[in-house]
């Protein structure tokens, strides 16, 4: 294999030409980027925007320009794998060959109908219900989390519907860093399959249950958040209503349906104010945990009365407690919710939902985050309007149509070509679950035990539902200082989590992983002690092809960047791969050991230098 001089070089390298490869031609300007939070805080450290007028009531989307012809099947195999990089964990050959097979709108049409499960909490339950079992006293934790994160993303048949939702997992974001969130890793496995049903539902749902969701209710402090008590000074707390108005709905400044900036004398317009933020803020008083006697006091406090408390609280919607209830005016956004006698939580809530559900921001605001989670951080103003269309009128009249608003997104002309600004940084998890499905793999368990990939400097420094902050792992509008694509004005989110420590650990970790395979190390498994990783390769393709380093590397460069990698870089490969050297088999084979092992190593090679080149990191 590659001796630790050659791997520092190659990381450096794969470092500098990652970057360069992120830039090019034109695109649409970069937009300015907030300072980072600090690690570990949910609460926007950012301050509120200046006062501006009221935002203006919703106007009818402007009519776009004719579009480029649809591309309704693709052409080659590469083709169809680029759109399975979008759509899905990665391509496959299964899948490749159904695409190919139905089209583009017809696959995506498959995917869409088939249903939503409680995938995640199921397998959460019936692993903690074995750990039990086998030792008593001990339970399942977040790792399971994990197990069934990477079981679904490598092996599910529903691949848009999870891929959509680990989407919209970086956009409504809760943390396992949290240690309240942590400690309920049940409630965020319940949290993925929300995500996985409501996130191809409607928008105003989504946006209500995320809002209702106890662990968003911890994470951004309305949970028990209670109406002003004028004697002792408490006012509402402003987390989640600063937020779903920043992150989760319009965003901080008025939005043209391209996607533009709506701008008075040069300058951008705020969508609010501070005293928006104190208006919605009241909205969000008054809501707590479920539980059987409800609406009883002790239930907003403690989720629990007279020594009851329901097992599931943690993970179904919040109720509103009247008591608790802001009975004052409530005006935010141009609407007032007038003074109450009695506080009425859910009523506030609708007026809310119904109003940040229906604002012109919202298509493309969240619209554009979508399109740069699964096809391109630089879309254009068109590709913009165009899915701020759909998200207005799915075609018979219905508003925030998720499904529609996706079909859009991957269906668009632009997200078929290629050119120097279209494509992304892909993130690691993303890195790693394509590699996961390129090359067949397996679990031992069946459990899929990958555990927590947090380390930047010797794992992949993402987990997924463990972002630093509410402001997910990388910001939509960051760019990369001193890099191409900041000379060519455009974004490269990813970009803010790659540094040369993490690409170095990434060509480290790869290297240990090809090697080994992933994940925890299993001791007995079925009563067999095998003591190795839980994921296993399959390489028997590759090995076949271990004595002709042209045709190896030929595969291999396939199986992961589908047609990009060029040959002058194959060519380098090669003469990489060539340099080790297979054994002659002996008289008697009394070297055939050490012939497998050179076979091997050939192949992991071969593997790890396509998995470090931005031919594969960077999804053009």
């Amino acid at each position: 294999m590659l001796n630790n001089n050659l791997r520092r070089a190659f990381a450096t390298l794969a470092l500098s030409s990652l970057m360069a490869a992120c830039g090019g031609g034109g695109g649409t300007p970069a937009e300015p980027v907030s300072p980072a939070p600090a690690p570990g805080t949910p609460v926007s450290p950012a301050p509120a925007p200046a006062p501006v007028s009221p935002a203006p009531a919703p106007a009818p989307v402007s009519p776009a320009p004719p579009p480029a012809p649809v591309v309704e099947r693709p052409a080659t195999r590469s083709e169809a794998a680029r759109f399975l990089a979008q759509a899905s964990f990665g391509p496959t050959d299964a899948s490749i060959d159904r695409l190919m097979s139905v089209g583009y709108a017809a696959w995506i049409d498959e995917q869409l109908a088939l249903p939503a499960t409680p995938v995640h909490r199921t397998h959460w339950e019936t692993r903690d219900a074995a750990i039990r079992a086998a030792t008593p006293g001990q339970t399942a934790n977040q790792d399971q989390v994990f197990e069934s994160f990477w079981k679904q993303a490598v092996t599910g048949e529903d691949q848009l519907r999870q891929r959509v939702a680990y989407a919209l997992s970086q956009i409504f974001v809760i943390s396992m860093v949290d240690g309240t969130v942590g400690e309920n890793p049940r409630a965020v496995a319940a949290w993925l399959d929300m995500l996985n049903s409501e996130g191809l539902g409607n928008y105003r749902s989504l946006l209500e249950t995320v809002s209702r969701h106890p662990m968003m209710g911890v994470y951004l402090s309305h949970l028990r958040n209670q109406k002003a008590d004028p004697r002792t000074g408490r006012v509402p707390d402003e987390n989640y209503a600063r937020e779903v108005l920043q992150l989760f709905s319009i965003g901080l400044v008025e939005l043209n349906d391209d996607g533009t900036a709506r701008t008075n004398a040069g300058n951008a317009i705020d969508t609010y104010t501070p005293a928006d933020i104190s208006g919605i803020a009241r909205v969000f008083t008054g809501w707590s945990w479920s539980c059987p006697e409800w609406p009883d006091n002790n239930c907003f406090s403690q989720g629990a009365a007279n020594g009851n408390s329901d097992p599931d609280r943690s993970f179904k919607p919040m109720l509103g407690y009247a008591q608790y209830h802001s009975t004052e005016v409530k005006t935010f956004l141009g609407t007032t919710i007038p003074a109450q006698a009695l506080g009425d939580p859910s009523a506030s809530l609708r007026v809310a939902m119904d109003l940040l559900a229906n604002h012109p921001n919202v298509g493309p605001f969240i619209g554009r985050q979508l399109i740069q989670r699964l096809v391109t951080s630089n879309p254009s103003p068109a590709y913009i309007r165009a899915v701020s269309q759909a998200w207005a009128n799915n075609g018979s009249g219905v508003r925030g149509d998720m499904k529609a608003v996706v079909k859009a997104v991957l269906m668009h002309p632009e997200a078929r070509q290629v050119s120097d600004s279209s494509g992304k940084v892909r993130e690691p998890v993303l890195k790693l679950a394509t590699y996961l499905r390129a090359f067949p793999h397996s679990s031992d368990t069946g459990f899929w035990r990958m555990g927590n990939t947090d380390s930047p400097a010797t794992s992949l420094g993402q987990t997924p539902l463990r972002s630093p902050s509410v402001f997910n792992f990388y910001r939509p509008g960051y760019v990369a200082p001193g890099t191409a694509a900041a000379a060519a004005n455009l974004v490269a989110p990813e970009l803010q989590i790659a540094h040369e420590t993490s690409v170095a650990a990434w060509v480290n970790f790869m290297r240990d992983n090809v090697a080994s395979g992933l994940g925890q190390n299993n001791g007995t498994v079925g009563g067999v002690a095998l003591n190795r990783r839980d994921i296993r390769p399959d390489f028997t393709a590759e090995l076949a092809l271990a004595g002709d380093a042209v045709a190896l590397v030929d595969r291999v460069a396939e199986r992961l960047t589908w047609g990009r990698a060029s040959a002058a870089l194959k060519t380098e490969i090669v003469t990489a791969v060539n340099s080790i050297a297979i054994p002659a088999l002996n008289t008697g084979g009394t070297n055939q050991a050490a012939i497998d092992s050179a076979r091997r190593n050939r192949v992991n090679a071969a593997v790890l230098l396509v998995l470090a080149t931005p031919e594969f990191q960077v999804l053009r």
